[in-house]
Order: C-alpha cells, then sequence, then structure tokens
C-alpha cells in the first residue's frame, strides 16, 4: 500500500467550520492533497464536477493550493482556479457560476502568519461540522474515487467588484457623494479587490496597507481585538472622516468605528443594517448569534422586524437563514450575512459599501447611528481554558443547576440567562478548548452581578476563571 492510498490528519485539524493548522507541523502538502481527494469524491458522489480554488496571501497557499488541485483532478473533479483574493471572492465565484458545484478557499482566515487552511462550500450550502469528519473518515480508509479532471483558470476580481459596487444601486449620488470613509486592508487578501472598489465607488476613499503580505507587517489582521483598529481610527481622526472599515485576513469579517474613534462592534453594525432593511422588508426574520447584545433584539422587534437568536459560528447561520428564508444576519465576531439583494455569504467589502448605503438611505451619520444606540454596559468575550472533554460536560452541569430558576434561560448555544439586571452567557467553543463567557447590563453594578454568577457556575462545576480572560 503506497502512502498516497490513506492519509490520517493531524488531531487538531479538522475543526467545526473548517480545516485549520499551522503550516509544517499540523497541516502540510499530503494533508491538502487528501482534501482535494475527498471533497472530489463527495462531490461526484453528490453528482458535482466543477470546483472553484482560491487563496488567501498567506506565503504558504500556493504550494497548498498546487496540492489541493492535484488532489481534486486525481479524484476527477474539474478545477476553476480563481487565483489570489479574499475568502468572500471564492464564495461569489461558487455562487454566481452556473457551471460550478464547490468552492475551497485555502486561508488561514485572522490566525497568525504560520498558520492556513480551508473553507469550504458544497452545492451552495457550507460544507461543516460533519462534512469535515467525513473528509477525515474518507482519508483514513482511502475510500476515494478515481478519474482525470482539467485545470482551468478564471478571472473573476473585476466581476466580484462590480458585482459589490452593486451595493450602492438606486441610492440618490448626491447623498453618497459627500461620504469620506477609511478603509484598513491589514495587507489581507482583500487588498487589490479593495482599491478596484475604492475607484469604483462615489465619496472619497483613504486605503491603509492594501499591500498584500502573509507576514502582516503592520498589525494583526482582526478587527475583532481593538488594539488592531488604532491605524484606523488615526486615519479617521487626522482626515476627519465620516468612519472607517477594517477587514480580517481574508475578508469575511468587518470591523468598524464611526467618526469619533467609537468602534461599531457586530451586533451594533447589524443593528444600522437592520434599520435600513426593515424599511424595505418589513417583517422580515433577522438572525444574530448568542452573544449580541439584547438592544438588537429588542430595536428588531421594534422595527417591527423578526429577531431570531442563534448559535454562534458562520456556516451555523448561514444554514439557519437558509431555513427561515432570513435576509440578514450577523455575529459578534463581524461575519454579516445579506441575502436580500446578494447572495447570504460573509464579504466584508460588501458589507462595508451596505455601511454606506445605510448611511445615504437612512439620511444619518454613521456616528450618529451609533450614537442614538441605546448605552449598554458589556463585557469583552471572556475565554478561559476547560479541558476538551469537560467542556460541554460543563455546560450541562449549568444548564442542570438551572433548570428552576426564576430566570429566563435559553439554551440554543450554551446558556444564556436573562433576569432584572441583563444577561449572562457561557458557551463552549466549537473550535478551542475553552469556555465563553460574556455579559450586559445597562449598569456598572448589574454587569458586576452578573459576572459573580458566572463565576459561582464555573466554581461549582470546579472551574476557574483565570487571570487570562480576554480576547
Amino acid at each position: 500500500m503506497t502512502d498516497h492510498d490513506s492519509h490520517q490528519f493531524d488531531s487538531t485539524t479538522l475543526r467545526e467550520y473548517d480545516i485549520r493548522g499551522i503550516v509544517g507541523e499540523t497541516l502540510g502538502e499530503a494533508d491538502a492533497r487528501a482534501i482535494g481527494r475527498g471533497f472530489a469524491t463527495l462531490l461526484t458522489r453528490a453528482g458535482g464536477k466543477r470546483v472553484a480554488v482560491g487563496y488567501d496571501g498567506r506565503t504558504s497557499s500556493p504550494v497548498l493550493e498546487a496540492a489541493l488541485i492535484e488532489g481534486l483532478t486525481v479524484s476527477g473533479c474539474d478545477v476553476v482556479r480563481i487565483g489570489m483574493g479574499p475568502t468572500p471572492m471564492l464564495y461569489y465565484a461558487e455562487a454566481s457560476a452556473e457551471d460550478v458545484d464547490g468552492g475551497i478557499q485555502i486561508t488561514g482566515s485572522h490566525n497568525p502568519a504560520n498558520y492556513n487552511g480551508f473553507k469550504m462550500v458544497f452545492q451552495g450550502r457550507p460544507f461543516f461540522g460533519d462534512d469535515i469528519q467525513e473528509i477525515g473518515r474518507l482519508a483514513a480508509g482511502g475510500d476515494w474515487t478515481t478519474g482525470s479532471g482539467t485545470t482551468q483558470s478564471r478571472e473573476v476580481l473585476d466581476e466580484y467588484v462590480e458585482r459589490i459596487a452593486e451595493g450602492l444601486d438606486g441610492i440618490d449620488t448626491a447623498r453618497l457623494s459627500g461620504l469620506r470613509v477609511g478603509w484598513d486592508n491589514g495587507n489581507g487578501a482583500a487588498g487589490p479587490a479593495l482599491e478596484k472598489l475604492a475607484a469604483k465607488l462615489p465619496g472619497e476613499h483613504h486605503l491603509l496597507y492594501t499591500e498584500v503580505d502573509g507576514n502582516f507587517p503592520n498589525h494583526h489582521p482582526d478587527p475583532t481585538v481593538e488594539a488592531n483598529l488604532e491605524d484606523l481610527r488615526q486615519l479617521v481622526a487626522d482626515k476627519g472622516l465620516d468612519f472607517g472599515i477594517a477587514f480580517d485576513g481574508d475578508g469575511d469579517r468587518i470591523g468598524a468605528i464611526d467618526g469619533e474613534g467609537r468602534v461599531i462592534w457586530g451586533d451594533q453594525l447589524l443593528m444600522i443594517y437592520a434599520r435600513d432593511l426593515l424599511v424595505r422588508i418589513p417583517n422580515a426574520t433577522i438572525i444574530a448569534d448568542v452573544k449580541a447584545s439584547r438592544a438588537l433584539f429588542d430595536t428588531v422587534a421594534e422595527l417591527g422586524g423578526k429577531p431570531v437568536m442563534w448559535k454562534t459560528g458562520h456556516s451555523l447561520i448561514k444554514s439557519k437563514m437558509k431555513e427561515t428564508g432570513s435576509p440578514l444576519a450577523g455575529e459578534m465576531s463581524g461575519h454579516v450575512f445579506f441575502a436580500d439583494t446578494y447572495y447570504g455569504y460573509d464579504d466584508a467589502l460588501y458589507a462595508g459599501v451596505r455601511l454606506m448605503a445605510a448611511s445615504a438611505r437612512l439620511g444619518k451619520s454613521v456616528t450618529q447611528l451609533r450614537g442614538e444606540m441605546p448605552a449598554m454596559v458589556n463585557t469583552p468575550e471572556l475565554r478561559f481554558q476547560v479541558d476538551e472533554s469537560r467542556k460541554f460536560a460543563a455546560i450541562d452541569e449549568v444548564k442542570a443547576r438551572l433548570a428552576n430558576s426564576t430566570d429566563d434561560v435559553d439554551g440554543t448555544d450554551g446558556v444564556r440567562v436573562t433576569g432584572k439586571d441583563g444577561w449572562w452567557l457561557l458557551r463552549a467553543s466549537n473550535t478551542q478548548d475553552v469556555l465563553v463567557a460574556r455579559a450586559e447590563s445597562d449598569s456598572e453594578e448589574g454587569l458586576a452581578r452578573l459576572v459573580a454568577k458566572i463565576d459561582e457556575q464555573l466554581q461549582l462545576s470546579g472551574l476557574e476563571r483565570g487571570p487570562q480572560a480576554g480576547h
């Protein structure tokens, strides 16, 4: 039996929403080839044939792309190479082309430079959870189809940028031409797309770090960490811009700050998008994850929408959108999904354009929209390490203890408990050996009481919230 007849993945790489690892340690060319073989096997068995492949700006991406394509073609799939670009460009290539049945983006997302990985879409739906485990099972047994697929290259960048710019269709250009926006690409894969987009958009645009550099020399490309928004904040202040937009490394998550330098977190962005959308689509279902502010769910309800709280994870949210026909969804982590006049996937460039659109249509500046939001006091996401074998069990213990609580206990994803002081959340991460906690109140005293409740539950399960709690 040759080494190509089966393959074992490192136990840490096949994750809930994607495949990810440290290049040269837990992830390499043999893994990429086996992923290609497994994906092609599943796709051809489901009647599909052609796969779009893209990659991000990491130094390891081209080598992994070559191995992935070899695996796909040797198992009978035809490959359409779209080259380097943001993950949403790969999603676009898959969603917009009649002849494409699946897509794989090679990306380490916002992980450190030595990581890389794969995000996948299968016949128009997210490919995650058991799908990913199935790739591992097929590899272990060498249960792969064989064939000889073809490879072609396809230019989609210009078409993709053109499609994003359509987010401003039908809006009075006079309202848009006065907008002044800052954009921080953080040396991520969206750089060339952002440069082309900014040249097309009305208004004045100032760009930072559009050069793609997998070593991320300026700051780490994760816009949910406030320190990474400092350069953008400075740009907005120096030039007196209306607002600023930042991307993560592969362009599917957005961060934003208003004209006063205040961060607009994921749930607050969703409040702005909801306000704009519900004018045009009354009663729409709008989905957010369990970490989102109560203010968001309340605002959606007040505006006549149907708020739905759902599990954290971009694949899970996308699946729930399809099931409910929701035109808009989002997560605290900056994934925002538009399905009203777009394809329902997370695209930070498109989300940036839609922030311009919302401001223009609502006739208010982004700073004004941010300023009108109810003032809530909340913790950042608190994370603490828990043994993998304990993390889900601990949540079950908390649920059991709260069975007779007078507070409202929601078990959608972990436990989210709402009482007179506000709410607190404790959930197990699907991607790491950590428990995640968050709390929100309308006063500092209320928040302290909620955090004490989290600590109490941890102690009762023999766990401590360590000093390293933070992002």
